[in-house]
């Protein structure tokens, strides 16, 4: 039977049925029927190309989603782009049907193209965020190393000399103080950190007694020189003025 007159037997089976049911037929008007599918088609289009683009980006990324499926199926809606693609010859009341499916297949694909590019950026944010916490915590220990390597430099005889006398200059005492003061710590501990006085409990480079004392100055007071030389300083300076004052002291009676 020719399609001429298939068509023509179905237009006349709807228009019998609309007849019967007492419903006024609503004419559409053949270009905007057309005009929809073009539309419907353009969209397919873009929903196939956004698929294959978000699924090469998985790929492409390497990364273990949290989806049991990475790829997308899109055979049904490209075989629906196939029959809108004969629009032009393609029987009128037959357009509506492919239309519809074609828009049906689309929001599918979208949706799922969607839901893989939620998970492709969930995974790409994790890997993110993994690689800047281990940064940070690289840094972290570095910098931990960098400053326990200063406090051991620091906690040396040279290393402590070197903080004593840049924290002398500050308090304007020139190279004489300095030399007094070199020549105090010398007698009282060698300008040792861990220094300790048995008979008496004097502790650290100035000879804290207590030792506790020197907390004033910093809670690490035990393990770091520059807090006891801090300390040292003060005591020196509140009660002989300078470390030749102190030194003076200490040479006239054993102590200071």
């Amino acid at each position: 039977m020719a399609l001429g007159i298939v068509a023509g037997l179905v237009l006349s089976t709807a228009a019998t049925a609309v007849a019967a049911s007492g419903i006024q037929p609503q004419a559409v008007p053949i270009a905007s029927i057309t005009d929809q599918a073009r539309a419907t088609l353009s969209e397919a289009r873009v929903a196939v190309a956004a698929a294959d683009v978000v699924v090469d980006d998985v790929t492409a990324s390497g990364l273990v989603l949290d989806t049991a499926d990475t790829t997308i199926d899109t055979a049904d809606l490209v075989a629906a782009i196939d029959d809108l693609a004969t629009i032009e010859v393609m029987p009128l009341f037959l357009l509506p049907d492919v239309v519809e499916t074609a828009a049906d297949e689309t929001a599918e694909v979208v949706a799922e193209t969607q839901a893989l590019r939620g998970a492709l950026d969930t995974a790409v944010a994790e890997k993110k965020a993994a690689e800047e916490a281990a940064a940070a915590a690289e840094q972290a220990r570095l910098e931990a190393e960098a400053a326990a390597a200063a406090l051991a430099a620091a906690n040396t005889v040279e290393g402590a000399q070197a903080t004593a006398a840049r924290m002398a200059a500050e308090r304007g005492w020139g190279s004489g103080e300095l030399s007094c003061l070199v020549s105090l710590w010398n007698r009282e501990s060698g300008w040792d950190y861990q220094a300790y006085n048995d008979l008496s409990g004097a502790t650290g480079i100035p000879q804290s007694l207590p030792g506790d004392k020197m907390a004033s100055a910093g809670a690490d007071w035990q393990t770091n020189a520059t807090t006891q030389i801090i300390w040292g300083l003060d005591y020196i300076a509140r009660g002989y003025g300078s470390p030749c004052g102190a030194w003076g002291h200490s040479q006239a009676t054993g102590w200071y």
